[in-house]
C-alpha cells in the first residue's frame, strides 16, 4: 500500500502504461502518413461547430452546478459568472493535471468568493451531488448506445461498474442529504463530524424534487450537446456515420478516461476510439486515429482555453492551482452562519470578493 501511495510509484506506473500504449500504436497502428492526410482534409466549419457545442455543454453543466449550490446555501447566492469561473478552472485543472484535482480546485476557487465560513465543506457536497447527476446522464447515454450500437466486450465490464456505482452513489446522496441548511451546527461536534454535516447540507438539492429535476435536465442537456459535438467532429474528419456511432465514441472516450493515468490519457483515448470505428463501421484506422486526436483537441481547446481565461481573471497560476485544494481544507468549519454586515470590513473580510461577480 505504501508503494501504491508513493508519488514516484504512481509516476512509474503511468510511464510504463504510456510506453505500452505508444508501442501498441506504433507497431499495430495505422500508417502515420494516412493520419497526416486525414488532418489535411479536415473541414474546419464542422470543427467550429463542435467547439461551439462543447462550450454550450460547459455553460449548461455550470448552470446545473449553480442550481445545486443555490439549494445548499442561504442568500446571497454566488452569481452564475462566479460559478462558471470556478467550474472552468476545474476543467482546466482536470485537463492538464493528473487525477481529478479539478473537482477540488473548483471548490477552492469558489470558496474564496463565499461569505460563509466553512463554505468549502458544503461546496464539496455540491460537487458530489453534481457528479451524481452526471452519472445519471451517463447511464442514459449508455442505455442509448446499448439499444442502438454495439459496445466492445472490453468496455462492458467498465460500463457495468459505472452503472452500479451510479446507482449506489445516487442512493447515498439521497439518504445522506440534509435540507435544513439554515440550522446551525450543534455545539460539541468534532471537526470531522462538522465537515460531514456541512457536506450533507451540500446535498440538499436531493431533498427538493423540483430543483433536482432542473439540475438533472441541465446535465442531460449538457451531455446531449457533447453528443452532437462528437457527431459534428466526425463530420469534420469525413466520418459520415449516424448518431449512435457518435454515442459509442462518447461512451468509449469516457471509459478510457475513468482512471486518468496521465493528462488526458492521450494515446489510450485514440486507441479506444479508433478500434471500434474500424471494427464495427469500417472506418480506416488512420482516419480513426486522426479523429481521436482531433476530438480530444476540440474538447481540450474549450476546457483549457476558457479555463486559462478564468484562471487569469481569478489572479491564479498553475502552481497555485496545485496547492489550492489543500489550502481551502485548512479552513475551520466551526462557524457556518453568514457574516452580518456592519458597514466596516474586518481584516478577514477584505480579501473576499463581492458576490455580484
Amino acid at each position: 500500500m505504501t508503494f501504491v501511495r508513493s508519488r514516484w510509484a504512481r509516476a512509474v506506473i503511468a510511464l510504463l502504461a504510456a510506453c505500452g500504449v505508444v508501442a501498441l500504436l506504433w507497431w499495430r497502428g495505422p500508417a502515420w502518413s494516412g493520419v497526416a492526410a486525414a488532418f489535411a482534409a479536415v473541414k474546419w466549419g464542422w470543427v467550429v461547430a463542435a467547439i461551439g457545442l462543447n462550450l454550450l455543454s460547459v455553460l449548461v453543466r455550470a448552470l446545473a452546478w449553480r442550481t445545486v449550490i443555490v439549494q445548499a446555501f442561504e442568500r446571497p447566492h454566488p452569481s452564475f459568472l462566479l460559478v462558471f469561473s470556478a467550474f472552468s478552472v476545474g476543467l482546466f485543472a482536470n485537463a492538464i493535471l493528473p487525477g481529478r484535482i479539478g473537482e477540488l480546485a473548483r471548490v477552492a476557487v469558489l470558496n474564496r468568493r463565499m461569505p460563509q465560513q466553512g463554505a468549502w465543506a458544503r461546496l464539496l457536497g455540491t460537487v458530489f451531488a453534481h457528479r451524481v447527476f452526471d452519472l445519471i446522464a451517463v447511464m442514459g447515454l449508455i442505455m442509448y448506445v446499448l439499444l442502438t450500437a454495439h459496445i466492445p466486450d472490453w468496455a462492458v465490464t467498465s460500463l457495468i461498474v459505472v452503472v452500479v456505482v451510479g446507482v449506489v452513489l445516487f442512493t447515498v446522496a439521497i439518504m445522506g442529504a440534509r435540507s435544513d441548511h439554515f440550522a446551525g451546527l450543534d455545539e460539541g461536534l468534532g471537526a470531522v463530524r462538522k465537515v460531514v454535516r456541512l457536506a450533507r447540507y451540500g446535498l440538499g438539492v436531493m431533498r427538493r424534487p423540483a430543483a433536482a429535476a432542473l439540475a438533472l435536465c441541465f446535465q442531460l442537456l449538457g451531455w446531449t450537446c457533447q453528443l452532437f459535438a462528437v457527431y459534428t467532429s466526425m463530420r469534420a474528419f469525413g466520418i459520415h456515420e449516424a448518431l449512435p456511432a457518435a454515442g459509442l465514441v462518447l461512451v468509449l472516450m469516457n471509459v478510457a478516461t475513468i482512471f486518468p493515468l496521465w493528462p488526458g490519457n492521450v494515446g489510450l483515448v485514440q486507441a479506444a476510439v479508433a478500434l471500434p470505428l474500424f471494427t464495427y463501421y469500417g472506418v480506416a484506422k488512420a482516419r480513426g486515429i486522426a479523429f481521436g486526436f482531433g476530438l480530444q483537441a476540440i474538447e481540450a481547446s474549450v476546457g483549457i482555453g476558457v479555463g486559462l481565461i478564468f484562471l487569469a481573471r481569478e489572479g491564479l497560476s498553475v502552481a497555485m492551482l496545485k496547492v489550492m485544494p489543500d489550502a481551502s481544507q485548512a479552513e475551520t468549519p466551526a462557524h457556518d452562519t453568514p457574516q452580518v454586515a456592519t458597514g466596516v470590513e474586518t481584516d478577514a473580510e477584505r480579501p473576499r470578493a463581492r458576490m455580484s461577480g
